[in-house]
């Protein structure tokens, strides 16, 4: 953001509920097409992430509680962990507010999900639906059909970054995201930016 300033921010908010928003709707097809209602549970069931075994052996996994007002309270993120280590808390809090609720806003907004706080200002995050109570998801667990590999994941958010960045900023934002490319390169080597291009 810092050669786009505030313009940046913007576009930073706009592509992660971009991102955000398809891997909704992609899980709204799987549950319609399965004859599944929209509800929160089947939101939970059609998830497309879980920890991998190594994440969960180093303690490195969500760690949530279903609270009796009916909130979800997250007192353990890895991806609250990575914008730490990374650095980068302006990002970490725009793009936790907006992650979890424009997931469930393409997945059904009727939902009414909420991010109240995140773990970049506040001891825990707070999420809850407008809709009724929330759940943490271990009800029924996770449909495997659903679900997609880190390096999916890596390589869909690259790409909608990608694709927002150069829609608005033209050259300047292809150029960034081709830089970003290359950061990515430096840190996670030529294996694993292969692993992300392929798809």
């Amino acid at each position: 953001t810092h050669a786009f300033g505030d313009r940046g921010r913007e576009a930073f908010v706009h592509a992660t509920r971009n991102y955000a928003m398809q891997r909704g709707r992609r899980m709204a097809q799987r549950a319609i097409r399965d004859g599944q209602p929209l509800t929160q549970a089947t939101y939970n069931h059609y998830g497309e992430w879980v920890p991998t075994p190594e994440m969960t052996a180093a303690g490195e996994n969500n760690q949530s509680t279903v609270m009796p007002d009916g909130s979800l309270r997250i007192t353990r993120c890895p991806w609250h962990a990575q914008f730490v280590e990374m650095g980068l808390p302006e990002a970490g809090i725009a793009y936790c507010r907006v992650l979890d609720s424009a997931i469930s806003q393409g997945f059904n907004p009727e939902l009414g999900y909420v991010v109240e706080q995140t773990l970049h200002t506040h001891d825990c995050c707070i999420h809850r639906l407008t809709s009724g109570p929330i759940s943490d998801g271990s009800e029924r667990g996770k449909n495997p059909a659903g679900l997609r590999d880190f390096t999916y994941h890596c390589a869909h958010s690259y790409w909608s970054y990608r694709e927002v960045s150069a829609a608005i900023f033209g050259k300047a934002g292809l150029d960034a995201a081709l830089q970003v490319l290359e950061d990515f390169r430096r840190d996670y080597g030529q294996e694993m930016t292969d692993a992300l291009l392929r798809y």
